[in-house]
């Protein structure tokens, strides 16, 4: 039972960890302040980041439920991390708008980048099986 609990605090911490350094490279790699303009009111930001933590956390919950090891799920989990993130850069050169408008508070905006985010994120979960 021990090694059980101690797994377990592994892999939360770990998660813990991967989903803070994924919001840090997501916030890094936007052109707006997500955190400035979800403090003064923006939804779109708000939609935005929401939908790009969700899903990122999808794949990673699937890369702890699949793994085989704890270096095996950090393995997934940084291939779901690089795959989310290009999530936002291919919609940034698809459909430039749409990060432009996410700084402007257009709410739709942030909606569609945090559902696609989702969407992506489904679909990477869904590949981290065995």
């Amino acid at each position: 039972m021990i090694e059980q609990i101690l797994s377990f605090f592994s892999y939360f911490a770990a998660a813990c960890v991967l989903l803070a350094l994924f919001v840090l490279l997501y916030v890094h790699i936007t052109p707006y302040r997500e955190f400035a303009l979800i403090r003064a009111g923006n939804l779109s930001a708000c939609l935005a980041l929401l939908g790009a933590v969700a899903g990122f956390s999808l794949p990673l919950a699937s890369a702890i439920a699949h793994s085989v090891s704890l270096p095996d799920m950090l393995l997934w989990a940084l291939l779901a991390m690089a795959a989310q993130a290009l999530v936002y850069l291919l919609i940034d050169r698809i459909l430039p708008d749409i990060p432009r408008g996410i700084g402007e508070g257009v709410p739709a905006h942030g909606a569609l980048l945090g559902g696609l985010s989702v969407c992506v994120g489904l679909i990477n979960a869904a590949c981290i099986t065995y």
